[in-house]
């Protein structure tokens, strides 16, 4: 499955309850995610580790979706171009 086909993924599945909840909620959930991802990390449970990150991309895809930001188009800065360096 591509970042897209993801992206789109999360958006038929929870678009509408994501759109009413907002930007600012949303983004709660998403670091809530971000901290039980440094925990697992942490710990070094992969299978922790691996599920934190499943679910911190869903809700990266979800304040993408709500805020009408493409991911694939996104990355195409670090994957087009020949990008040189560091940010």
């Amino acid at each position: 499955m591509t970042i897209r086909e993801f992206q789109e993924f999360i958006h038929r599945r929870y678009y509408a309850r994501d759109k009413q909840r907002g930007t600012p909620a949303t983004f709660l959930w998403f670091i809530e995610e971000v901290g039980e991802l440094a925990t697992a990390l942490a710990e070094g449970n992969q299978g922790d580790k691996e599920e934190e990150f499943a679910d911190v991309l869903a809700w990266l895809c979800t304040l993408a979706n709500i805020n009408d930001v493409d991911l694939a188009k996104t990355i195409e800065k670090y994957t087009a171009g020949g990008r040189q360096g560091h940010k």
